[in-house]
């Protein structure tokens, strides 16, 4: 070797070392300022906008507010005139003291009664610490506790209509409580080994803590409905507990194509008694039950029952008192009826019982009709090519249906309203000068509504409105204090965009910059994508980014362009066939839509870099990440995938089966959307991250995929956080330990910064 050469190459070397220990440096730097502002974001919460937890008073003339006095810590319950903004103490710190007692109570919910002066108390005691329900009247000042043990109840639904009696839950079963008795009435009586659970919810995402049961009108009768689980297949948990020999107990699991609970619905008399059966025309165990209400009267309820793969809906009446059951209507769909869950389930019940109004996306797309009590007279409400994106209440009395759309831009939400004859069309409420994301909240005579608004770049500000001219009464949180916050942080606006990625599809996106942003030179992207049914990302909302924004602001002002896009298959109010585009199978087709989008965005904007591309994801988000790693390994150079479910047969039947049915009907489906089954194209560097106290994507739904990628010899990273579930919350400094190791291995893998 000549010594010239030698010495060349001793100078790279050194060189090339130095160069690793500058960004070694400049990595540490970053990894510092890092830390400072995601304490700020997660733990300061600095960030948070203040929210309005205002409720209506039940006659509408204001509404209550808890409220901290100007000396005390304790909550006080305040009451507003919604006219003229009066407010006047309903319950003070004084009237929170347990009578013959030292304990002072500190509200953390409430609910008025149908009675005018009582309200509910879900309070906890100070000496204590101990929580409970208490009731008190304002009129007398009384205060009283409740004696029976309420472990479960929902608030708003728990006082009979005339206000006397709670209805409340306790392990398996129900209960009423005579509020002046004290006396408790057992409605339903579980055997301790059964399997069965009453007054729990009918539909696929139950909530447990909640008593979902109904009081009929007169208040002589409550229905419920009773799951089994007896059949749903159970799955060993492991409590950390002793860490030699941690406790295991079983849970109930409803994998893809095994047993779901069997529902029935039944209705009791609120004295006790036996249970009274409704008939449903359904086998056992194949459906799930989305809503049920009481048809106008005491006598009927009306039941929404879902096939178990969503593909048809029949609303049923059933006449408790004859046992009969008959059909109101029913309607179905090769992919699904409609898979918006609650948001718009149901229907509304208009005309004294004699009509009522539905949504439905059985012409293409989710319009709202008026319907007649028989099914023979339908009158369409909404009839142009355009969504609604979620009912709003009916106003009956001034002949409006309200409800949130964005005909020309799916990623704002207004307020519109049409009238209940059909005779004219849809109009818009929310003025055309507040661009972005509007959120109401009616009182009960739709005179009324606290407002919400914000963009991706402006936190919320909420006032009082007066409908139907939508004239702004007052401010009730301007959120001052986090704009102030936020503002130095805000730069570069968010750039919202159309990415056409060609036959006929055009996806919304919007991207982050860095605040010295230079559009001559070449920045690396940093892709954070959802892509499925179940929620958008690019939303024209503060909320926007699935509630990483800061995080992802944070990310951008290191060097690169954070891009979200929304494809086919997510919500996004565009048509019942942007919608169902996925249907089959949920990962190839994002992923194809995902890296066009990507192609586009080089093609159009001279400023981004396609030798540096990154890409992250939660749950779905985390399948995708995968998918697009595995698939792509030419246009994704760094994936990191939280959460993910890279074997979907593996995961819960609720969702997956709404738009994949089960393996057994759709073997290639399953085979074309499972991202194991494509590991083999892995050749950037990816980051695995999830909870192994996982109760919705089980962490050995990842660890397949882990052997996987052991047995293909794929270099890859994998972090497990100890007992955290999907949201990884668990655990002091998770959430910012979680972003910071994400940082990290981007910046270490990706990077950063602007290239000449």
């Amino acid at each position: 070797m000549s010594q010239g050469f030698a010495f060349i190459t001793s100078w790279l070397v050194i060189a090339n070392v130095l160069a690793a220990a500058d960004d070694r440096a400049g990595h540490s730097q970053i990894m510092a300022k890092a830390e400072t502002r995601l304490k700020s974001i997660y733990d300061q919460r600095e960030f948070a906008p203040a929210t309005f937890s205002g409720k209506w008073l039940r006659d509408s003339s204001g509404y209550l507010v808890l409220e901290k006095p100007k000396e005390g810590s304790e909550l006080e319950l305040v009451q507003y005139d919604a006219a003229n903004g009066k407010r006047s103490v309903l319950i003070g710190r004084d009237q929170l003291v347990v009578s013959g007692t030292s304990d002072r109570l500190a509200i953390q919910e409430f609910v008025q009664s149908p009675v005018a002066s009582q309200f509910l108390l879900h309070a906890r005691v100070s000496t204590n610490g101990k929580t409970g329900y208490w009731l008190f009247d304002s009129t007398s000042g009384k205060l009283t506790a409740m004696t029976a043990e309420i472990p479960r109840l929902s608030l708003e639904s728990t006082f009979s209509p005339n206000g006397d009696q709670l209805l409340f839950g306790r392990g398996p079963d129900l209960f009423v409580l005579d509020l002046a008795t004290q006396k408790t009435t057992s409605l339903s009586q579980t055997d301790a080994q059964s399997e069965r659970e009453n007054g729990v919810p009918g539909n696929w995402r139950p909530e447990q803590h909640l008593v979902q049961a109904i009081w009929s009108p007169d208040g002589r009768q409550i229905a419920y409905l009773q799951s089994d689980s007896s059949k749903v297949r159970q799955r060993p948990v492991v409590h950390p507990t002793d860490p030699t020999y941690p406790e295991v107990s079983l849970q109930r699991y409803a994998r893809v194509g095994t047993p779901i609970p069997t529902l029935r619905l039944g209705v009791v008399n609120a004295d006790g008694g036996e249970t009274r059966w409704v008939n449903l025309p359904a086998d056992p165990g194949t459906i799930y039950i989305s809503d049920i209400s009481w048809a106008g009267n005491s006598e009927e309820l009306l039941i929404e029952m879902l096939s178990r793969s969503r593909d048809s809906r029949t609303f049923l009446l059933a006449n408790t008192k004859a046992g009969t059951t008959t059909k109101a209507y029913e309607e179905s769909d090769p992919a699904w009826v409609d898979a918006s869950y609650s948001a718009n389930a149901g229907l509304e019940w208009i005309q004294d019982g004699e009509a009522f109004v539905l949504l439905s996306e059985r012409d293409g797309w989710r319009h709202a009709s008026v319907i007649s009590r028989d099914g023979k007279k339908q009158t369409l409400l909404t009839k142009h090519p355009s969504d609604i994106i979620a009912r709003g209440p009916v106003d009956e009395s001034r002949g409006w249906l309200y409800f949130l759309a964005s005909p020309e831009n799916a990623t704002q939400r207004y307020l519109y309203r049409v009238p209940l004859d059909g005779s004219s069309d849809p109009e818009r409420v929310t003025p055309k000068d507040q661009p972005g994301t509007h959120r109401y909240d009616f009182s009960p005579d739709r005179k009324w509504a606290f407002h919400t608004r914000s963009t991706f770049d402006s936190p919320p500000v909420i006032d009082l409105v007066e409908l139907t001219e939508h004239r702004s009464v007052r401010i009730l949180e301007d959120n001052a204090e986090c704009r102030r916050r936020v503002s130095p942080l805000i730069t570069q606006p968010t750039e919202f965009l159309q990415l056409d990625i060609g036959d006929g599809v055009v996806m919304d996106a919007w991207m982050i910059k860095p605040r010295d942003f230079d559009s001559t030179k070449k920045y690396p992207v940093f892709v954070f994508i959802y892509g499925e049914p179940h929620g958008q990302t690019v939303l024209d909302d503060w909320t926007g980014g699935q509630n990483h924004s800061m995080f992802h602001r944070m990310i951008a002002d290191f060097g690169y362009l954070v891009v979200s896009m929304d494809g086919r298959g997510t919500p996004a109010p565009k048509g019942a066939a942007w919608r169902r585009a996925v249907f089959g199978s949920l990962g190839p087709l994002s992923t194809e839509e995902q890296a066009a989008g990507v192609k586009e965005l080089g093609r159009t904007r001279s400023f981004v870099d396609l030798s540096r591309v990154g890409i992250w994801g939660w749950s779905g988000g985390g399948s995708n990440t995968l998918n697009a790693m595995f698939r792509k390994p030419d246009v994704y150079h760094v994936g990191i995938a939280v959460a993910p479910k890279p074997q979907p047969e593996l995961y819960n039947a609720w969702f997956q089966e709404i738009f994949m049915r089960t393996r057994e009907e759709n073997p290639e489906g399953y085979r074309k959307a499972a991202a194991i089954n494509f590991a083999e194209g892995l050749r950037g560097d990816l980051l695995i991250v999830h909870g192994t106290g996982e109760t919705n994507t089980h962490l050995q739904i990842t660890e397949g995929l882990v052997d996987r990628l052991i047995e293909l010899g794929k270099r890859f990273d994998y972090m497990a956080y100890p007992n955290r579930d999907h949201g990884l919350r668990e655990g002091k400094g998770t959430a910012v330990h979680l972003r910071l190791l994400m940082t990290r291995y981007l910046i270490e893998h990706l990077s950063p910064g602007p290239r000449s």
